[in-house]
């Protein structure tokens, strides 16, 4: 398994096992959620309160979680705010969960609305895909915001929190990062490099940037998600021979057909989109020289026809789709239906096929939510695939896929740095303003003091303006010191640790409390937005 599949994988089974160990000991302090934690800001397993005596629980009993979570500032000055990956994948859950969670692409701002409605989610993104169901989040506090972002999930899907906890896998700052890297470069799909998987971190972000619903950290980060997965293909052979979902679809049903008759077979393609134009590609590339593709509009079909030349293809309306299933021997599908197409009794109503295709009508269904019950495969003549199924054909030359999964992480190590030190150089932010507006106040009291000893009567315009340019001129040339430090681009560690610990000094000195003002600022922000 892949290096980011295998840190999910852990990270979910900590997860079950510390959740697990919670509910069996009843009134336990340790909050149930296990982390997997990189970078300088955190680490271990992290705890909460899950008590609180009596009175002080009566007392805040009027006061919403974000007010409590406000008054509780000072003990949240070490828990900053956390960037985390919740979700679950190929490798940690069954297809029929994954189907329940799914968030089709139209819906994911209205999805990421309501996550960032959530008290203590800052910013949120979702990649929902067929293979994988991911939530992205800046969270102001870690165990709260886990704790609702599940409870999203659970809602959504219908699942109860603790069978999701099972299958779901979390991992926080520089691991959910290094996680969405390997994920762009194909390093955590199922069929390692594949394309596809690129261009749908690519949409996420598209989608955000349309919708405006991404925030600062969210953004850059999928942004540099996509930089390290194009770096990734371009300077590693790992896209070579790689293939996507699609064409692993082709392969089994190529796997299953006789040998002899795998050209000869007849095709049936249902739905036209991307997935289903890969599989007419894929097809092409084995030797098929026809396909049925069974879609809502011609107009989809028509621009395949027209880009693919080397394979004729035959339009059928979704209203004649089981009368051209009756007609094929491997039936692929690709649609974005909730409800399922073919169940038992359609399967049972479709005539027997030729014993020289095998006897048996092969449905390869690479939908998510799925378009054909699990239930088909009871029938005698028909045979169910599942993108889980697909599996059986990557398992070949996993050693070479293990190599180049190695090379590529040279390069994801890379681009992971290039943001932390991105991420890291905005905590001076604060700081500058704050020792700005500290440094203006202090020059425009004692400006005034100035001016008030002086006297209005005998200063004119003239001489009051050079009196004002003074004191800013030397409030500028004291702070030039102090600013150039607190300024760093990141592409130096020695120099960003420099610069975090000016700040901190700076902070001291002048007692500016610069974090829990942005964090009461923020607290503010979301208070402000719930009540609106």
């Amino acid at each position: 398994m892949m290096a980011g599949a295998t840190s999910a994988t852990a990270a979910a089974g900590a997860f079950a096992a510390a959740a697990a160990g919670a509910k069996a000991r009843g009134t336990a302090t340790a909050c149930p959620w296990v982390v997997a934690a990189g970078g300088r800001r955190r680490s271990g397993v992290v705890r909460c309160d899950a008590g609180g005596d009596a009175q002080a629980a009566s007392k805040l009993a009027s006061i919403t979680a974000l007010e409590q979570f406000k008054i509780s500032a000072d003990r949240y000055m070490k828990e900053k705010s956390s960037i985390a990956v919740i979700g679950l994948s190929v490798h940690t859950a069954p297809v029929d969960m994954r189907e329940k969670l799914a968030v089709a692409e139209e819906l994911w701002p209205r999805a990421i609305s309501e996550l960032t409605s959530l008290n203590h989610i800052e910013e949120a993104a979702v990649l929902s895909t067929c293979n994988r169901m991911e939530i992205y989040v800046v969270a102001l506090s870690w165990n709260r915001g886990i704790r609702e972002v599940v409870d999203w999930m659970s809602k959504k899907s219908g699942i109860p929190a603790s069978e999701l906890r099972e299958h779901l896998f979390m991992l926080r700052d520089s691991d959910a990062t290094r996680h969405l890297f390997e994920v762009s470069a194909g390093l955590d799909s199922l069929v390692l490099g594949e394309g596809q998987i690129l261009a749908q971190v690519k949409q996420v972000v598209r989608n955000g940037q349309n919708s405006g619903g991404l925030g600062k950290n969210i953004d850059r980060m999928f942004k540099d998600a996509i930089t390290a997965g194009k770096r990734v293909r371009c300077e590693t052979n790992i896209s070579a021979g790689a293939v996507s979902v699609s064409s692993a679809a082709v392969e089994l049903a190529m796997m299953k057909l006789p040998k002899s008759e795998c050209l000869s077979a007849r095709m049936l393609l249902i739905g036209a989109g991307k997935m289903g134009k890969l599989v007419v590609k894929h097809l092409i590339a084995k030797g098929c020289k026809k396909v049925v593709v069974v879609n809502r509009s011609v107009e989809r079909v028509d621009a395949i026809r027209e880009e693919m030349k080397d394979i004729e293809i035959v339009y059928r309306p979704l209203t004649e789709m089981y009368e051209a299933a009756a007609e094929a021997d491997v039936v692929f599908t690709s649609t974005a239906s909730e409800s399922l197409l073919f169940t038992k009794e359609h399967a049972e109503a479709l005539p027997p096929i030729s014993l020289a295709v095998g006897g048996v009508r092969l449905f390869v269904d690479i939908s998510v939510p799925r378009n054909v019950g699990a239930c088909v495969s009871e029938v005698e003549h028909a045979r169910v695939y599942n993108v889980d199924d697909l599996k059986e054909v990557v398992e070949a030359n996993k050693e070479d896929r293990v190599r180049k999964a190695m090379e590529a992480q040279t390069i994801i190590t890379q681009e992971l740095k290039r943001f932390e030190a991105w991420r890291d150089s905005l905590e001076t932010v604060p700081t500058i303003k704050k020792l700005r507006s500290y440094a203006d106040r202090i020059r425009a009291s004692e400006l005034e003091k100035c001016l008030q000893k002086i006297g209005e009567d005998n200063l004119n315009k003239k001489m009051r303006r050079s009196i004002e340019e003074l004191s800013t001129g030397i409030v500028n040339k004291l702070l030039h010191g102090p600013l150039q430090h607190l300024r760093c681009d990141g592409s130096d560690s020695r120099t960003l640790d420099e610069t975090l610990e000016n700040m901190h000094a700076l902070n001291r000195m002048f007692n500016l409390d610069t974090e829990k003002a942005v964090l009461e600022q923020k607290i503010k922000a979301k208070v402000e937005k719930t009540q609106s």
